[in-house]
């Protein structure tokens, strides 16, 4: 899973979460930072409204919380989704000699690139940073 920092950075360099089933995500509160949400129907499931997306809580598990505004919570990709994201310029992943991941990508007209990292979803993650950069 990806860290805090990784997630914020994907957030403001623009990477746009649409909430689906299975998605992990925080929620940006002082008391709930380290608290790790699943959205699953019987637990935490996001609702369309004409003012923008709700994660609505439902039951007792998440019992200080109605619902809180897509946009207050950031998103934790998993490695399917940002290897997703990635598209067409997404090359490789495999390992190194020392044990960490790398996530070789060939955006157009440059030469491919590795991005290195100890755990996988980092790696992905550092590519995804490099490909919205280059798109600017």
């Amino acid at each position: 899973m990806i860290s805090r920092s990784t997630a914020e950075r994907l957030a403001s360099a623009g990477v746009v979460w649409k909430p689906a089933e299975g998605d992990r995500f925080l929620v940006q509160a002082l008391d709930l930072e380290d608290e790790v949400f699943t959205l699953a129907n019987m637990v935490v499931e996001a609702r369309d409204h004409a003012t923008g997306t709700l994660l609505a809580f439902n039951g007792t598990t998440e019992w200080a919380l109605d619902s809180v505004p897509a946009d207050k919570a950031l998103w934790l990709p998993r490695e399917d989704q940002l290897r997703e994201l990635l598209g067409g310029t997404f090359r490789s992943l495999g390992r190194s000699q020392t044990g960490e991941y790398a996530v070789v990508i060939e955006i157009p007209s440059q030469p491919a690139r590795s991005f290195i990292a100890d755990d996988p979803a980092e790696a992905y993650a550092a590519a995804l940073l490099a490909l919205v950069s280059a798109a600017r």
